[in-house]
């Protein structure tokens, strides 16, 4: 597989991964409530799944820079495509977030994570979430690639599982590109430092774990 098909694919897969998902928080919030809080849950979840089975066999799906980072840590990925990936993901992200700019200019978030309560509570929350993620990848994923039945099912199961928890607390983000998107767009920059450190020391917890 050319190396620029894994990154295309990573762009599109985080751009559709974060489109639908904060567009769903986007569209709850202007509809007063329709979409639900077990909605936007479930999008994330399903757009995850959808997104594994789409490109899991061209770039792996990791969709998060999180991901992909304990995928090279648990030495299943090469270093010189970490870089690569993680731009590429970071780009698709904010071009998913710029255009719900364009398309809903009166939203002030766009969907960014915000904490509802005390800093520390959110980091530790992100982080605990991000490790849970990252093991059940490493778990069901062949090599670096989350690909099959198995892995779009679990995967997506337990973003949506904790996001149903977790997400009015700390936003349930697990995924830096997720959350830099949003904040950039909409200029909520200042907790943006736990949702991009949380995470990744999260999903790099995760490869000790697992082996």
């Amino acid at each position: 597989m050319a190396n620029y098909e894994k990154i295309a694919s990573e762009l599109f897969g985080t751009f559709v991964l974060v489109f639908a998902g904060t567009g769903a928080i986007v569209t709850n919030d202007l509809s007063g409530g329709a979409v639900t809080h077990v909605g936007i849950a479930l999008t994330f979840g399903l757009v995850v799944l959808a997104m594994i089975y789409t490109l899991g066999e061209v770039s792996g799906a990791h969709l998060n820079p999180a991901v992909t980072l304990g995928f090279w840590l648990a030495r299943r990925f090469p270093a010189r495509s970490v870089l690569p990936y993680i731009l590429s993901q970071c780009v698709g992200a904010v071009l998913a977030s710029i255009l719900l700019r364009l398309l809903f200019p009166q939203h002030s978030t766009l969907g960014a994570t915000i904490p509802t309560g005390p800093v520390t509570q959110s980091f530790v929350l992100e982080l605990v979430l991000t490790w849970i993620l990252m093991l059940v990848i490493l778990s069901v994923s062949a090599g670096a690639k989350e690909k099959g039945l198995v892995a779009g099912i679990a995967v997506g199961s337990v973003i949506a599982l904790e996001a149903l928890f977790a997400g009015p607390i700390s936003g349930a983000s697990m995924n830096p590109a997720r959350s830099l998107a949003p904040a950039l767009a909409s200029n909520h920059l200042a907790h943006l430092w736990i949702y991009l450190a949380a995470p990744i020391l999260g999903a790099l917890l995760a490869v000790p774990t697992c082996k």
